[in-house]
């Protein structure tokens, strides 16, 4: 199946998300090809908001899940959030001291715009933080569906430099001139100014580099969010050791050029792709944790 670069885009039908197409063979008129491209997945669409609401409660606990099986957890910082399809001006977090390997759809907890917690699981304890920074997002951010935030050991360690990424791999592609720098930290986000400052240095970009803090990862759906905090987390991971051999050896790593590295942002870098890419690590989580966190 083509990657998510290549696909082309059919009209919407039937209020459905857009249907794609892999791209054609070489030297195959698109009349010629015709029943040989195959659908490309995408988001599934609702008509029921509160069926939709469930599925995404379903995946947020399962990008919980994602999140404590690569290590994104730190005793009981970091927090993903939805903002929820039948209240836009609520949104569903984690609940403080839950870990993020055992949780559950049930365990969520529905927060307003004021911080109070209106509805969702029996462990009632919101992290300030997770509200102050993610609040002054969504708010901000309309098209955000999702952020993410935790204290990942790479990130929190490229964070503690006060600079954003070199483009160097194609990875790295996908936040080309899609990231920022946060250069302030005070300490623990307890303070609303923080959280809309914070807000107003992410602008319309989907990552954030929290300095001597760690990342921040926005999408418009779920799996976009989780995978650009996942492939962030490896980019830093990346240039620190690049950055290091290259230092043992007297030199500077190889910067990918602009207009390359536009190109390739075109890509990789796109909502689709962050979803698409994020598909399988969705799918090994449903096969390892059955219906557990569906519960």
């Amino acid at each position: 199946m083509a990657p998510p670069s290549a696909m082309t885009t059919e009209g919407e039908t039937n209020g459905s998300h857009p249907s794609t197409k892999a791209p054609l063979e070489p030297g195959l008129s698109e009349s010629q090809a015709r029943g040989q491209q195959a659908a490309f997945p995408g988001p599934p669409t609702f008509t029921d908001k509160q069926e939709e609401r469930e599925y995404l409660k379903g995946r947020l606990a399962a990008a919980f899940r994602i999140f404590g099986k690569h290590g994104f957890d730190e005793g009981v910082a970091g927090h993903i959030t939805l903002r929820d399809p039948v209240d836009p001006t609520t949104f569903w977090v984690n609940p403080f001291g839950v870990a993020f390997s055992l949780m559950k759809r049930s365990d969520l907890i529905q927060v307003d715009h004021n911080g109070e917690i209106i509805g969702g699981g029996n462990v009632r304890l919101l992290n300030t933080a997770a509200f102050m920074i993610h609040g002054a997002v969504h708010a901000a951010r309309p098209d955000v569906m999702c952020a993410a935030h935790s204290h990942s050991i790479y990130g929190r360690t490229f964070c503690t430099l006060g600079r954003k990424l070199d483009i160097i791999t194609q990875d790295s592609c996908a936040f080309h001139d899609d990231h920022v720098l946060y250069s302030t930290f005070n300490g623990i986000v307890l303070a609303d100014k923080e959280g809309k400052d914070i807000a107003h240095a992410l602008g319309g970009k989907k990552a954030a580099l929290l300095q001597n803090h760690g990342l921040l990862t926005v999408g418009g759906t779920i799996e976009a969010a989780v995978f650009w905090f996942v492939s962030l987390e490896k980019c830093c991971q990346v240039q620190l050791m690049a950055d290091a051999a290259a230092g043992g050896r007297g030199a500077k790593t190889i910067k990918i050029d602009e207009e390359d590295a536009a190109f390739t942002y075109k890509t990789i870098g796109t909502p689709i792709g962050g979803w698409f890419s994020a598909k399988p690590m969705f799918d090994i989580i449903e096969k390892e944790c059955g219906a557990d966190y569906l519960q």
